[in-house]
């Protein structure tokens, strides 16, 4: 395994992975930047860089994530919410099959080992809340407002 870490605008993103694909990419206020990428973090170095700069809405790295059945077809999930485009955590357990396993869905989400491109960030309160974030409910808020910037309209 392979690790790397890299200045965001939210902090530091330490980014883990091996030929078998990326297996965690977390968030912190502090940490030592790399002076080195390895080869096999690099394209996600470059399209996390990508993602940030607002070049990129989507990813398109191998992906490796370490997690139950259920955690990971609750990753799946998630991976299939648009950019720019949020839902709920009732809406994400009715599209998986199962309204009751809301609690579980919303265990699993907080439990993503892959900040940003597994867009847990996307999920929200029914009520349209900013419900719980493992990184902070202000990079949540950044995340999504990056992701849909509102734009001033022309008052001419």
């Amino acid at each position: 395994m392979e690790t790397t870490h890299i200045k965001t605008p939210l902090g530091i993103a330490k980014i883990t992975g091996d030929e078998n694909g990326i297996s965690i990419i977390s968030i912190a206020d502090q940490g030592k930047i790399s002076t080195t990428i390895p080869i096999v973090l690099q394209e996600a170095v470059s399209q996390l860089n990508d993602y940030f700069e607002g070049k990129r809405t989507a990813f398109t790295f191998k992906l490796n994530p370490s997690g139950t059945e259920f955690q990971q077809k609750v990753w799946k999930g998630l991976l299939e919410i648009p950019f720019g485009k949020t839902m709920s955590y009732m809406e994400l357990s009715k599209k998986l099959g199962d309204v009751k396993a809301i609690r579980a869905v919303a265990s699993a989400n907080g439990k993503n080992p892959l900040w940003i491109v597994v867009p847990c960030h996307r999920v929200i309160g029914t009520d349209g809340s900013l419900t719980g974030y493992a990184g902070g409910l202000w990079r949540k808020k950044w995340l999504l407002e990056h992701e849909n910037p509102t734009t001033q309209q022309s008052l001419f």
